[in-house]
């Protein structure tokens, strides 16, 4: 059965209330009421007959201010309780609460509390603690069996932070001013190296690796990356964000504006009909050996149109017909080889007779794209052209015209009217220029997270077989007890799926946002963790993500508990996290492999299309728009009896993906579809990254090109390191070293000449 249109709106995150549950498992329900427990012992005993809600704000502050005391006491056991009772106040008083917005506004109104009071400064004192705790470290490591138990205080922790972080993140209308102040203070309280000379996001980074590096097996790895994400998310900013930085940055550099607003266009399109399966390409085949349908010559391919308009001039016989004639020649889908050999295309039956005008049906006027033409392009096609007309050719001239014919004149206005020149290419020339005085020194950006974070993704993969794994990310789900019936062994399944699938959706997150941001800081920064990652085989890994059946991974549903009450945390029939993952981890495959030949050849080697094709069955347009993407940069090197075979495909293509004006991606006969040399590209890139790492991070330069100080001031202002005793001989010193010793004045001056 085709499946529906998914009504899914692509953004940074979900629904408050789907984010803030997805920070606990199912096993940690009955945490929910120890926290309760913990919190009303100790509120009862200093706030007698009387209910959180009902407290003034000077009242809930000064009782805040000694849970704040009491997070100090050197009792483990104690603090442990204190910080349970801190998370039962950023849940939102849950038990004080009628509805879920009554938990809410409870959870907002303390989360901002507690941050004014500075508990987020004490949990971060509490955690560094716990990741330093080598006791706990070794002892985990020791261990054959890891659960919940050995994380305990490390998820209480991670909670609240995580509470904090998406809680204060999220703007509403109603924030009061000192709210907006309060969240504008966090954000660069977070971004700053103010925890131990670094950002909060590079203490969860260091979590990741020393997880990964099996030195701490005990860490709760699904908080600390959903952590992570909102805190990078919270810090540099989500689409919106990114956007507004893209426009300033074009008009820095006075690039002219973007064409349209990529985030509009794609929320606006519509999803189109995936094409045809094996299993009904059989029965399509059957059916017309039976005659049970007559076959028209030519039919329009309404189903795939963008717009979805259908013909009331068709019958539904003919769009029957439509159906089985697409892919009809193509047999069973499977893998298709690239050097299959081409095939001789019979000439197409005559045309039916054109209907009046007054039957037309209107479509919608043009594609959703404005097409695009890069520099190279133009310098390609006026080579090109040159070599035919003139015989020589002027390198990189884009302006004389001299010789060529007029037609030739018009085809490079056109190209010019839709040139588009990316800040990335700038970034590339500045550097180029740049290479001359290498002189720039900056901080070194994070690259070295790319490989733990694709062992967590490997290890999350639906796909992949426990046994396989290398290491163990169910620490923090897994019960110390383990399930004795077979409704308790169900639960836990399904906790642990839902596990991996979240851990899985921050981690696609958090690469897809650090890939944009590092992009739109600079091209060479984005390069060289693209890099890493495609070294470390995230295009295969993402490959074998999508290897499975989507249709059910993106429609699982499950019950979420939101404090008060369990529900689905999806009123449509699909997984809002899932079908964010799969688009995520596209985007993250497209950014690797787009105008990068020998990773598009890695496509084609790892016989991808099919993969790729399979996932057109999602009928929600901005996944299929990011399938379409990498189907047309491979569509070249597959033969033509692919494209002959997958023509509605094609279509979809030509509609949904951006037009660039010269590329006949659709034959095949580019020059750029020869073999190409994976190393030797990767390697030409690999030098123009070293070059600029060189001349920004390397600060044991070459002395040629050192700078040299020649202010008086500032070196006679240089401290230099003197010997312990040196005071004591300073006097003999400087009569032997400067008194006693004379100064040819005149020679100096004539060394300075």
């Amino acid at each position: 059965m085709e499946s529906p249109n998914l009504e899914f709106e692509y953004g940074d995150t979900d629904s408050l209330t789907a984010e803030l549950s997805e920070i606990y498992s199912y096993t940690e329900e009955p945490e929910f009421a120890l926290n309760r427990d913990y919190f009303e012992e100790d509120f009862r005993s200093h706030v007698r007959g009387r209910r959180w809600i009902e407290l003034v704000q000077e009242q809930q502050r000064a009782y805040v201010m000694r849970l704040l005391d009491a997070l100090e006491v050197t009792d483990r056991d104690k603090r442990l309780k204190v910080a349970r009772a801190i998370l039962y106040l950023a849940q939102g008083v849950f038990d004080e609460c009628d509805t879920d917005a009554d938990v809410i506004h409870w959870s907002r109104h303390n989360v901002f509390l507690l941050h004014d009071m500075g508990i987020f400064t004490a949990l971060l004192e509490l955690l560094s603690m716990e990741i330093d705790n080598n006791q706990a470290c070794s002892s985990a490591v020791r261990k054959p069996a890891i659960s919940l138990a050995d994380s305990t205080e490390l998820r209480v922790l991670l909670s609240i932070m995580y509470l904090m972080v998406e809680t204060i993140r999220l703007q509403t209308e109603d924030d009061r001013p000192e709210w907006r102040t309060a969240r504008e203070a966090f954000k660069t309280e977070l971004g700053s190296p103010l925890y131990n000379g670094e950002p909060f996001a590079l203490l969860l980074f260091t979590m990741v690796t020393k997880f990964c590096s099996m030195h701490a097996p005990h860490f709760p790895m699904k908080k600390v990356l959903l952590l992570l994400w909102k805190t990078v998310l919270f810090t540099m900013g989500g689409l919106e964000e990114l956007q507004e930085m893209k426009v300033r940055g074009r008009e820095r550099l006075s690039l002219p504006p973007l064409p349209e607003d990529s985030i509009k266009v794609v929320r606006s399109m519509r999803a189109a009909s995936p094409p045809a399966s094996a299993m009904e390409l059989i029965e399509q085949q059957q059916q017309a050996k039976r005659g049970r349908r007559s076959r028209r010559p030519l039919v329009k391919q309404d189903s795939l149109d963008t717009y979805n308009e259908r013909d009331p001039f068709k019958n539904d016989d003919a769009r029957d017909e439509e159906e089985d004639g697409e892919e009809a020649d193509s047999g069973i889908e499977g893998e298709v080889d690239p050097l299959d050999r081409d095939v001789i295309i019979q000439p197409p039956p005559p045309p039916p007779p054109l209907r009046p005008p007054t039957e037309r049906v209107s479509l919608p006027k043009g594609l959703p794209w404005a097409p695009k033409v890069r520099e190279k392009d133009i310098e390609h096609f006026l080579e090109t052209s040159r070599n035919k007309f003139i015989g020589f050719t002027l390198g990189n001239d884009t302006e004389t015209l001299v010789g060529l014919p007029r037609p030739i004149h018009e085809s490079v206005k056109t190209l010019k009217q839709h040139k588009y020149v990316s800040i990335a290419e700038m970034q590339i020339k500045r550097e180029e220029e740049l290479q001359q005085c290498p002189m720039t020194l900056e901080l070194l950006y994070l690259n070295e997270f790319n490989i733990a974070l694709l062992k967590l993704l490997l290890a999350a993969a639906p796909t992949s077989k426990a046994k396989t794994d290398s290491i163990n990310i169910l620490a923090d789900v897994l019960p110390e007890e383990m399930p004795i019936t077979v409704l308790q062994s169900m639960k836990l399944g399904i906790d642990v799926n839902r596990h991996k699938e979240i851990i899985v959706k921050a981690i696609s997150a958090l690469l897809l946002l650090l890939l944009k941001h590092l992009k739109l800081n600079h091209i060479y920064q984005f390069e060289i963790v693209s890099q890493h990652l495609v070294f470390a085989n995230c295009i295969p890994l993402i490959l074998k993500f999508f290897n499975q059946n989507i249709m059910s991974y993106i429609s699982r549903l499950y019950i979420y508990i939101f404090f008060l009450c369990g529900r689905f945390n999806s009123p449509n029939p699909f997984c809002w996290r899932n079908l964010f993952s799969c688009i995520n981890l596209l985007r993250i495959l497209n950014k690797l492999t787009k105008w990068k030949h020998s990773r598009t050849m890695m496509l084609v080697v790892f016989k991808s299309a099919p993969i790729l094709k399979r996932a057109l069955k999602v009928k929600q347009a901005m996944m299929q728009l990011y399938v379409l993407k990498l189907l047309k940069i491979q569509t070249k090197y597959l033969g033509r009896q692919w494209r002959k075979s997958n023509m509605k495909t094609m279509s979809a293509i030509y509609q949904k993906v951006r037009h660039r004006l010269n590329d006949d991606w659709a034959y095949g006969n580019d020059i750029d579809a020869r073999p190409w040399d994976f190393q030797a590209e990767e390697c030409a890139l690999r030098e123009s990254i070293e070059k600029f790492n060189s001349r920004r991070y390397d600060k044991n330069q070459n002395g040629e090109f050192a700078p040299v100080d020649n202010c008086l001031q500032s070196v006679l202002g240089q401290r230099v390191e003197l010997p312990e005793d040196f005071h004591y001989s300073y006097e003999m010193w400087l009569e032997r070293e400067v008194f006693s010793q004379p100064i040819q004045w005149e020679g100096l001056l004539q060394q300075a000449q």
